[in-house]
Formats: structure tokens, C-alpha cells, sequence
């Protein structure tokens, strides 16, 4: 039976990851504060704060198959190294995409420059510094995942799960939807669940070096109206230019009072990744409205309207179609603002 370390475990990836690995057959240890949730049934919680000199006693008695670490901070990602990199036989990074210098050439692969991390409270130079702390730890042969944006139910970004969810919010209320211009503009998501399973298969089989663990590409026009068809939105879209969404305080991507998933035209690389390297070394995609359906069943579970950490509540939404001049869903007529 492989025996598998995961360094997380009780937040939603590294459950994933987790669950994925029981149902290969492997034992299943998860090392974590358990904070953030319970491990799946099966596997074993080994409770820790990393930050502790000794965090990682628990876990020295046994030789790893895989050990998966999900963190960032190299103030975690270090200490773990010099406790088990000689206990494993194999390492599996959780990095990102954010890491690559250029995001406004679509197409790059695993060749792409990084940034410098020269600021490790920036997220994208902390993701490139654990890396290479990784790349120096002598022993396991190492898998780096750069995941692009991840989604599935229970995400806790509240990204992705905006679009089926504020389509159908407005299939109940009849009022329009706000809508980023989506010309030129693409979507590249993978399922959570996708991408635990290949992490698992990856570290089964061995499989070493930088891969980007991300979904096809599509049009961001066609994602979101795979998401519309899901919710049974047949309203109004009403589509403000970039400037008209800035001009009104809608910030982009994610976060509060944001259109999720809406990014300026420049950046047109940041969702036009290759994943040659991840077809290639056995990674699966679920279609885009199978991910999507079982979102809006989640987001519906969660509530529609809650309050999100990504995304306009339904009331800002409305502001902001007021401040544009849009149509009120009541037929009169009124144009948008460009």
C-alpha cells in the first residue's frame, strides 16, 4: 500500500488530493493544524502547527511514496524539506501560474520566465522561491504543478462559481446581469477534482519536472454562456467596456466588488496557457458543463446571494447597471453607458 503525506489536507485541494489518493488505494496521512476542516474518511489526521520545530516527528518514522505540500510560505515549505525530502521517495509541489514573468503572450509553456522573488509578501514571488527551495532540497524527484485557476464545488475563492450562480440569482429576480466585454477575452479553469486526481497519478508514477496543470482554453464568451444555459438564464446581459467597469469601481478577477474571472485586454496570456505537459504525463478534463452544473448545485446549497469573497452582491450589481444607465428589467429600454 503507498503510503502518502499530505502537508494540508482539511482545506479544499489538499481534501481533494486527499480523497483522490484513498481511492487509489493508498494510506493516507494528512498533516495539518485541522483548522480548516476534517480530513476525508479513511485517512489519518496528524495534527501540527509547521511553524513548531518539532512539527514533523510524527511523520519521520516511515519512508514517503509521495509527500504533497501545498504551501507557499517558505518559513513552511523549508523546514519541511530539511524534516522529510530524505524520507520520500517522490515530491509534489502545488504551485501556479502566476509565477511567469509575461502574461500578455498567449501560448507559453513550462519555459516561460518567472518573476524574481524579490518580495515574498507578493503572492506570485512566494510561489517561485518555494519552488526553488524545492529544486535545491537533495533526494526525492520533485513534480512542481503550476494550477491556473481552479474550480469546482466548494470552492472557497467564490471565482468561478459567480457566473452559474449570479445567472441563476437573476433567472429568479428578472433582473439583467452585468457582463464584462468578453471580445478576445478567454477562460482557462480546471476542475478541482481533475487536478487532484493527476496529482495523484503523478506522484504514482513518478513523474518529475514543472508541469502546468491547467484546463483547455476557451472563450470567455462561450464560458459563460455554458453557464447562463446551466442556470436557465434567458435575461438580459448587459455588457460595459473596461473602462465603463473601472470608471464604476468594479475591480477585476477576484475579490470584493469585483467581476470575476474579467481581466484587462492586455493580460491576454494569463488564460491562454499550453498543457501539452499535463495531457501528456496523464491528466484528465472533465467538460466545461459538467464543472459548471456541479457548481451551481453548490453555489445554490451555499446561497446565491451570500456574502462572497469574490464577485458583486445582487444589490452593487444593480448600482452599478444604474451608474451605466441599463436597461431596469422592467422594458424601459434604457442603453448602457460604453
Amino acid at each position: 500500500m503507498r503510503q502518502v503525506l499530505v502537508l494540508g489536507g482539511t482545506a479544499w485541494l489538499g481534501r481533494e488530493i486527499a480523497r483522490a489518493a484513498l481511492a487509489h488505494g493508498a494510506e493516507v496521512t494528512c498533516l495539518a493544524r485541522g483548522n480548516a476542516g476534517a480530513v476525508p474518511p479513511g485517512a489519518r489526521l496528524v495534527r501540527a502547527d509547521r511553524t513548531h520545530p518539532v512539527a514533523y516527528a510524527a511523520v519521520q518514522d516511515r519512508v514517503w511514496d509521495d509527500v504533497i505540500e501545498l504551501s507557499y510560505d517558505l518559513d513552511l515549505v523549508r523546514p519541511a524539506l530539511d524534516a522529510l525530502a530524505g524520507r520520500a521517495e517522490h515530491w509534489s509541489l502545488v504551485s501556479s501560474i502566476s509565477v511567469y514573468a509575461d502574461d500578455t503572450t498567449p501560448g507559453g509553456d513550462e519555459r516561460a520566465a518567472v518573476v524574481e522573488p524579490v518580495d515574498l509578501d507578493n503572492y506570485a514571488h512566494a510561489k517561485v522561491a518555494a519552488e526553488r527551495a524545492s529544486m535545491d532540497a537533495p533526494g526525492p524527484a520533485l513534480l512542481i504543478a503550476r494550477p491556473g485557476l481552479i474550480a469546482g464545488p466548494g470552492d472557497p475563492s467564490d471565482r468561478f462559481g459567480y457566473w452559474p450562480g449570479r445567472f441563476a440569482l437573476a433567472g429568479e429576480d428578472g433582473h439583467p446581469v452585468l457582463v464584462p466585454d468578453v471580445h478576445g477575452r478567454a477562460a482557462q479553469v480546471i476542475d478541482v477534482r481533475d487536478l487532484a486526481e493527476w496529482i495523484v497519478r503523478a506522484g504514482a508514477a513518478g513523474t518529475s519536472g514543472v508541469v502546468n496543470a491547467v484546463g483547455d482554453v476557451h472563450a470567455l464568451a462561450e464560458a459563460l454562456g455554458v453557464a447562463a444555459r446551466v442556470a436557465g438564464f434567458e435575461g438580459e446581459r448587459v455588457t460595459a467596456s473596461d473602462a465603463a467597469l473601472i470608471e464604476a469601481g468594479v475591480n477585476f478577477w477576484a475579490g470584493p466588488h469585483s467581476l470575476p474571472l474579467w481581466i484587462p485586454a492586455e493580460k491576454r496570456g494569463f488564460n491562454r496557457h499550453r498543457n501539452d505537459a499535463f495531457r501528456a504525463s496523464g491528466g484528465m478534463l472533465r467538460p466545461l458543463a459538467e464543472t459548471i452544473t456541479d457548481v451551481l448545485h453548490d453555489e445554490r446549497a451555499r446561497g446565491l446571494d451570500r456574502p462572497r469573497r469574490a464577485g458583486l452582491r445582487r444589490a452593487e450589481e444593480r448600482t452599478v447597471l444604474a451608474q451605466l444607465g441599463a436597461p431596469r428589467g422592467d422594458g424601459s429600454g434604457a442603453s448602457p453607458k460604453r
